[in-house]
C-alpha cells in the first residue's frame, strides 16, 4: 500500500462500507471500552454479519489507531479523549493547509485538477436527491478519498518531496485523524446529510482557491475542512474516555 492510498480502500461494497462505519461510530461512542478485547467471530455475531466484513473493517480500524493488535488473541480497543481527537485533527488540519498553500502556489497540476473535479460532480450528484441512503455512505467515501489522495499526490508532484505527506500518513495513523475516518452516524441519516452538504461546500471552495492560485483562501477552506470531522463528536469521545472496562468478545 503506498502512502497515499486509505485504510477504507481495503473493503468494498455496501456492507464493507456500512459494517466499517458502523464501528467506528460505535467505537466512538465507547459501545466497546477501551481495553476491550475484539475478534472477528465474536463481533460478527454480536452484529449478526458475516467474518469476511469484519476482517477487512479491524484491518481498516487497526490502521486507523482505533485498534491495536495483541499477539495471536484478536484486536484491543485503543484508548483515546476528546482532547486526543481534536489535536489530531487539528494537526491534520494544519498539514493539509501547508499542502494546498504549496499547491497553489506552484500551480495545480492538470491531473490533480481533473480527479478534484470529478470528486466535486460526483459529491454535487450524490447530494442532490436531498436525502442520504444507507448505500451512500460507500460512495461518499470514495469521492472523499480521491479528493483527499489527489491533494497528498499533487503535494508531493509539486514540492518534489515526500515530507508533508509522510507526516500526514504519520498523523493518520490516530484515532479519528484521518480524512476517512469520518464517523458517520447511520442512525442519523438526516443530521448527516447536513455535514456532507458542508464537507461538499468545502471541497468546491478549495477547488475554487486551487484553480484561481490563491493560497491563503485555499489554505483557510482546508483547515476548516478538517474541523468538520469534530462536529457532534466531542460527546461522543468523552463518553468513549468515560468507559473502562475490559469487555472480551474473543
Amino acid at each position: 500500500m503506498s502512502s497515499i492510498q486509505s485504510a477504507e480502500g481495503i473493503g468494498t461494497g455496501p456492507q464493507a462500507a456500512s459494517l466499517l462505519a458502523t464501528l467506528r461510530q460505535q467505537l466512538r461512542e465507547g459501545r466497546w471500552p477501551a481495553g476491550s478485547r475484539l475478534s472477528e467471530a465474536g463481533v460478527a455475531d454480536a452484529l449478526g454479519v458475516s467474518r469476511t466484513p469484519v476482517r477487512l473493517a479491524f484491518k481498516a480500524l487497526e490502521q486507523e489507531g482505533l485498534l491495536h493488535k495483541t499477539g495471536k488473541r484478536g484486536l484491543v480497543v485503543r484508548g483515546f479523549s476528546a482532547a486526543d481527537v481534536r489535536s489530531a485533527v487539528e494537526v491534520r488540519g494544519a498539514l493539509e493547509s501547508l499542502a494546498v498553500q504549496r499547491i497553489a502556489e506552484a500551480g495545480l497540476p492538470t491531473d490533480a485538477r481533473l480527479a478534484l473535479e470529478d470528486a466535486v460532480a460526483r459529491g454535487r450528484a450524490l447530494l442532490a436527491a436531498g436525502h442520504l441512503q444507507a448505500a451512500d455512505i460507500e460512495l461518499w467515501g470514495a469521492l472523499n478519498r480521491q479528493f483527499h489522495e489527489a491533494l497528498l499526490a499533487a503535494t508531493q508532484a509539486v514540492t518534489g518531496s515526500s515530507v508533508i505527506t509522510d507526516a500526514l500518513v504519520r498523523n493518520n495513523q490516530l484515532p479519528f485523524a484521518s480524512a476517512d475516518a469520518i464517523a458517520l452516524d447511520t442512525g442519523a441519516l438526516a443530521k448527516e446529510f447536513a455535514r456532507l452538504q458542508l464537507a461538499q461546500l468545502q471541497h468546491e471552495f478549495v477547488l475554487d482557491a486551487l484553480r484561481r492560485g490563491d493560497g491563503t483562501r485555499a489554505a483557510t477552506w482546508m483547515r476548516e475542512h478538517a474541523l468538520i470531522g469534530l462536529m457532534n463528536a466531542s460527546t461522543d469521545t468523552e463518553h468513549h474516555a468515560a468507559h473502562n472496562g475490559q469487555d472480551n468478545f474473543a
